[in-house]
């Protein structure tokens, strides 16, 4: 299969890339805004081609979609906590960007294309957990806005041309190859920071619950629902339950046998107080997702840390 990942490089893309290219039969393009962003080990799977691509640049998306298959659409240039700081530009470049992909992808004759939206954004604050996929989508960042919207013209393209297509709404994944020092990743950053002996930042007073599932169940569940024989368009993906923040790091400091410095900030008007997917639709199709438990998971990726950065 000729498979296009776009925003391989990224924490999700890198793990998706290194799984599917497992498979001798699978064709990756591997593309991304920089060729630097991509790390040493791609270079050990013969059937994966790194391409720096301007997501700007038409020509360039459209030179790669030829005689593509599946496109995997992993591209986001924002994140939740900061896309209400500049909302016109965020939506002109990823929703306006999104659309030049589908259009090129009806001219190839892609046969399907895999989105990742946001079971963390998208359904905003008033819902009730565990959250299905038919509740009422109301955003209250940016961020989950252009998710939705994207979606939407995903169902429209559908419509309009047949384009196939899947969506998967995931939680917070965490794991190996996220950067431990950026924006995202509760897990991950927390993990890293402890491990580091400095203060973890927590925003209000660590009540808010999220869903929190490892990179490797979450690639393993975005592959099977990349599967064509898939019953809905539309699948959550996660754990299926909450745990909150101040419950992270206490299980961190248990696992790792280390104390936890924390700094309490005011808490910020785009995070949503609690956050938690109902997974049935995607269990009953696939089976039981058996998530790797939040201790385990705190260890592999303390493991990869210390022989990554320390």
């Amino acid at each position: 299969m000729n498979i296009l990942i776009l925003g391989a490089a990224g924490f999700i893309g890198t793990n998706l890339t290194f799984e599917l290219a497992k498979n001798s039969n699978n064709n990756i393009i591997a593309a991304d805004k920089s060729e630097s962003y991509f790390i040493d080990k791609y270079k050990n799977y013969s059937n994966v081609l790194i391409k720096e691509v301007s997501f700007e640049q038409t020509r360039d998306i459209e030179n790669l979609i030829k005689d593509i298959d599946i496109v995997y659409h992993l591209f986001s240039s924002i994140n939740p906590s900061t896309s209400n700081k500049q909302v016109y530009e965020d939506m002109k470049t990823n929703v306006m960007f999104s659309i030049k992909i589908l259009d090129l992808c009806v001219k190839n004759n892609v046969k399907k294309v895999i989105f990742l939206s946001s079971g963390g954004t998208v359904y905003g604050k008033e819902i009730s957990c565990p959250i299905v996929e038919d509740a009422m989508t109301r955003p209250i960042s940016s961020y989950g806005i252009q998710k939705i919207t994207i979606e939407n013209i995903l169902y429209l393209y559908n419509y309009m041309h047949g384009l196939d297509y899947r969506i998967i709404r995931l939680s917070n994944p965490y794991g190996p190859y996220q950067r431990p020092n950026g924006t995202l990743g509760v897990v991950t950053t927390f993990t890293y920071k402890i491990l580091k002996k400095e203060a973890v930042n927590v925003y209000g007073d660590g009540s808010v619950v999220r869903d929190f599932i490892y990179i490797d169940d979450a690639v393993k569940g975005i592959i099977n629902i990349a599967n064509e024989h898939c019953l809905y368009k539309v699948y959550n993906l996660g754990c299926g339950y909450g745990t909150s923040v101040k419950e992270v790091i206490r299980t961190i400091s248990e696992t790792l046998h280390m104390r936890a410095s924390i700094n309490y900030l005011p808490g910020r008007n785009v995070d949503v107080p609690e956050n938690y997917l109902d997974i049935s639709r995607y269990e009953k199709e696939f089976g039981g997702i058996n998530a790797i438990p939040l201790p385990e998971g705190i260890k592999k990726t303390a493991e990869f840390m210390k022989n990554t950065y320390f």
